[in-house]
């Protein structure tokens, strides 16, 4: 399919890729990994056309197509989202403009047996047969279950697109890549902005696509789920192995270790060879031997160590100043937005020193608490810092606010203040912000680094509570877990949301429970956590809390009376059966439409009345569809509820 033909890429002295290759093929589920910076956008960059390369190049076959969602992008303004989700149709929409417009000349005309009516009949005739032979009908059905999928409710699709946050924009931008039938999808960081109901329908999804796909994630059980084959990207090189995440992890150990050891082999025999041409070269008795052990060595094919990425952050928090014994104390705490009840009548209090952690599927409120924690919305009933409690705090989306104009010193530097600004250079050089690298501008780094850079500000005076919003999102397995490292070591009080099992195993040592608007402390890990929840992965255990919701609900319509249920069952009897009529009544007025169309294009059975009758179906099977859209609207309702 794509061809990367010794691809070359330079960053001032350095190698970012150092003429690689490497084939994706039509079935190729390619998981991209490496160290934040290695160039993993950088390639996904370069395949869709949207950077070039310094040497080499990516060679497509004859009307191949590509789908790029980047990590960053600019939305676009004023349209509704099911319009915005149908201009990927760009055919489909022309089609359908000509029809239309054909359709409004043969309502407005009377010239019935003239050459041009009869030509637009036939030009009629042609546009509806390519619509049918492109799907053009079946869009709409597609784009519904895309967006769905995706976590979109039927009441959005005609909401403006501005109305949305970033990360919900990013959805959009996602469907209209997975509805384009790209020939190859390359997908930078897919689940950054998904809850675990939309990444999961993406596993399923990109499981059975038609296409190739090339994905960047930091995700590991999502590229476990979806890839076939994983390449690694390292100092300027590329390592291809064809298995999914955690098998590569495997056989990447086992090959450095049977690469070792035959170079350790190799190098002993060099050494002895050597020794012996050393110790025996003036005896004329040996010079047949020491010629020969020469060429022996001249011959060799020797063995070179692949050279190892071994950098990494260098992260460790300054002391923190002494507080109060509590940190952080919640009475009757509550937060509405509208109609909207996240949670009531919360309490609780975090001591000094504690690690804890905040769990819950999403929506439930997490973030909320954490945004009234620190100031940044209002709240019901007292939330507040224990005694000399200094607060430091990471948002969720905190790596994307940066300034993209200002570089990475300028970003830490304004941030600053007093003596701590003489370091600057220091910490930016243990995140590994080199020289070269402090003066680059925010929006030419990539996502991971970005990440670091807000973590950097972090460190720019002592605290004694940390609050961190999924703060591993955008960084790599190697500074995951140093975070985690220096966060273990840190010795003030933590307050952490993630969904990442391994990143809060063993760093936390209490989670608080969101979940239908209450907030349940447990005491002990996560492994604790969900074995009590039965769970065996933060994800599952979000995912069993909806079937319990689900349950909950099912109890309470059991609590009604016999003859409530019995009238609640007859209703959804009754729409039922009216989505079946309606169904048949459709699928009658499309026959009727067909049939109709047909004898309007032989011009022996044209008539007016045909043409009245025509127009008067396709009106018919308008309100149709219209009124089983609302039905099974109902009838979804009334199926939650019960």
């Amino acid at each position: 399919m794509i061809g990367i033909n010794e691809l070359t890429v330079n960053f001032g002295e350095r190698y970012l890729f150092n003429k690689i290759s490497f084939i994706i093929s039509k079935n190729d589920r390619i998981g991209l990994v490496g160290k934040n910076g290695a160039g993993k956008s950088t390639l996904l960059k370069i395949i869709a056309k949207e950077q070039e390369s310094d040497g080499g190049n990516v060679s497509y076959p004859n009307g191949f197509t590509v789908g790029y969602l980047p990590q960053d992008m600019d939305f676009a303004q004023g349209k509704t989202v099911m319009e915005e989700a149908r201009s990927v149709f760009k055919t489909v929409n022309e089609l359908n403009d000509k029809i239309d417009a054909i359709n409004h000349q043969l309502a407005t005309r009377e010239d019935y047996e003239s050459e041009s009516y009869l030509e637009l009949l036939d030009h009629l005739h042609h546009d509806n047969h390519q619509l049918q032979l492109i799907g053009g009908y079946n869009v709409d059905a597609n784009i519904e279950t895309i967006l769905k999928g995706l976590g979109f409710l039927s009441t959005d699709f005609t909401r403006l697109t501005d109305e949305f946050s970033g990360g919900w924009r990013m959805r959009i931008e996602l469907a209209k890549i997975l509805l384009s039938d790209a020939d190859v999808l390359l997908l930078d960081e897919p689940t950054n902005h998904l809850d675990i109901e939309s990444i999961q329908w993406l596993e399923d999804f990109l499981k059975v696509y038609p296409g190739g796909v090339v994905l960047v994630s930091h995700d590991k059980a999502f590229l476990d789920h979806v890839t076939n084959r994983t390449i690694e990207i390292a100092l300027g090189k590329i390592y291809d192995y064809k298995t999914y995440y955690s098998n590569y992890l495997e056989q990447r150990k086992e090959r450095r270790e049977q690469q070792l050891a035959a170079f350790t082999n190799q190098q002993k025999q060099i050494a002895d060879t050597e020794k012996f041409i050393e110790r025996f070269r003036s005896k004329a008795t040996k010079a047949v031997q020491v010629q020969s052990r020469i060429k022996q060595l001249n011959r060799l094919d020797r063995i070179e160590m692949e050279e190892e990425d071994n950098t990494a952050i260098r992260l460790s928090f300054p002391p923190a100043p002494r507080s109060g014994k509590v940190a952080v104390e919640a009475h009757g705490v509550g937060k509405a937005y509208g109609d909207n009840r996240v949670f009531s009548h919360v309490n609780f209090f975090i001591e000094r020193g504690k690690k804890v952690a905040f769990v819950g599927k999403n929506g439930e409120g997490k973030t909320t608490m954490i945004k009234a924690l620190v100031g940044e919305i209002e709240h019901e009933g007292e939330l507040k810092l224990g005694h000399n409690v200094a607060l430091a705090y990471f948002a969720q989306n905190q790596a994307e606010e940066l300034d993209k104009n200002k570089t990475v010193f300028e970003t830490v530097d304004a941030a600053a203040h007093g003596e701590i600004r003489k370091k600057i250079r220091s910490i930016l050089g243990s995140f590994m912000f080199g020289a070269e690298e402090i003066d680059k501008k925010i929006s030419v780094l990539s996502g991971g680094e970005r990440a670091r850079v807000a973590l950097c500000k972090l460190l720019l005076e002592p605290v004694n509570l940390l609050v961190l919003d999924e703060p591993t999102n955008h960084l790599d397995i190697k500074s995951k877990d140093v975070l985690k490292q220096a966060l273990l070591k840190y010795d003030g009080t933590l307050i952490v949301i993630s969904h990442d099992r391994d990143f809060l195993d063993g760093l936390v040592s209490e989670m608080y429970e969101f979940s239908n608007g209450t907030v349940k402390q447990f005491l002990g890990g996560v492994y604790e956590f969900l074995q009590s929840k039965k769970a065996s992965t933060i994800r599952e255990f979000e995912q069993k809390e909806k079937v319990v919701v689900k349950k909950e609900k099912s109890i309470a319509t059991n609590s009604l009376t016999y003859e409530e249920r019995k009238q609640q069952e007859k209703e959804i009897k009754r729409v039922q059966n009216k989505i079946n009529n309606l169904e048949k009544e459709i699928e009658k007025l499309e026959g009727n439409i067909d049939n109709l169309n047909t004898k309007l294009m032989n011009p022996g059975s044209y008539s007016d009345e045909l043409l009245v009758q025509y127009n008067q179906a396709k009106v018919a099977l308008e309100k149709a569809m219209l009124e089983w859209e609302k039905n099974n609207e109902s009838l979804e309702k009334l199926l939650q509820a019960n």
